[in-house]
């Protein structure tokens, strides 16, 4: 049996957005996917099917230009997506929240918190990416890649998950106005960071950076030493939904 279509948040300034909400008790989790990532990839449907089961309220979602929502990939940057997930949020949650963020989505949880400190109670980051335009791939590229970005507009990455991703010149220099690493992190909430040791993507370092910027003392990390970067597997998953229950209780009480 498919699943039903995704609920559209229309808007006058921007393409609509998809996303799933099943009510529940507070707080309310957000799912917050990765760089062309989904609310239908497994860490979502593992927090779905968790949710479910104790009842909590959830929250998934598409950025513009990533799964159901409308909008090209290639016209976004973390600014915008940033965006789209404060207008989800905002639009369709009540109270407060615990957001949790998958790689990109870790930048955008981080971002939104900052926005929202009032509602975000907890924030917990898998593989967390912020800063990942600068440090992980403009950093790393060639002079004739990055020569190509300026020139053309558009590098096509090669990719281990899929088709080649497109790094636009608008992503690059977009990520470079909500950098977050290079000056204290103004978030007081509890934060638990997940991260694997054996990450090609986003080497642990970045997680030891976020947990020393943050202005919370109440941040923990867990170092998985043969995590990879999707953290999937069914022991990993276990591993988040343990972690999302230890935060809800704190919350709450």
């Amino acid at each position: 049996m498919s699943a039903p279509p995704p609920q559209m948040l229309e808007r006058t300034d921007g393409p609509a957005l998809a996303y799933r909400h099943a009510a529940g008790e507070g707080p309310t989790v957000v799912f917050l996917p990765g760089f062309k990532s989904d609310m239908e990839g497994s860490k979502a449907l593992a927090l779905h099917a968790h949710c479910r089961m104790t009842g909590q309220a959830l929250l998934r979602l598409d950025y513009s230009g990533h799964g159901a929502s409308q909008g090209q990939f290639e016209e976004g940057g973390i600014g915008q997506w940033k965006t789209d997930a404060l207008a989800i949020i905002d639009a369709v949650t009540q109270g407060p929240l615990i957001l949790v963020g998958s790689s990109m989505g870790g930048w955008i949880a981080l971002l939104a918190a900052l926005a929202r400190p009032e509602r975000v109670k907890a924030l917990i980051g898998i593989a967390a990416a912020p800063d990942f335009t600068e440090d992980l791939m403009w950093r790393s590229y060639s002079d004739d890649i990055r020569r190509e970005i300026m020139e053309t507009g558009v590098y096509m990455e090669p990719s281990d998950y899929g088709e080649p991703l497109p790094i636009t010149r608008r992503l690059i220099e977009d990520g470079r106005r909500h950098l977050l690493l290079e000056r204290p992190i103004a978030l007081t909430c509890p934060v638990h960071l997940i991260q694997g040791m054996r990450d090609p993507d986003v080497p642990w370092g970045t997680a030891m950076r976020i947990l020393e910027q943050l202005q919370s003392d109440d941040v923990e990390l867990t170092l998985v030493k043969a995590g990879d970067h999707r953290l999937s597997e069914p022991h990993d998953l276990a591993r988040l939904t343990a972690a999302l229950d230890r935060m809800t209780e704190r919350v709450r009480v």
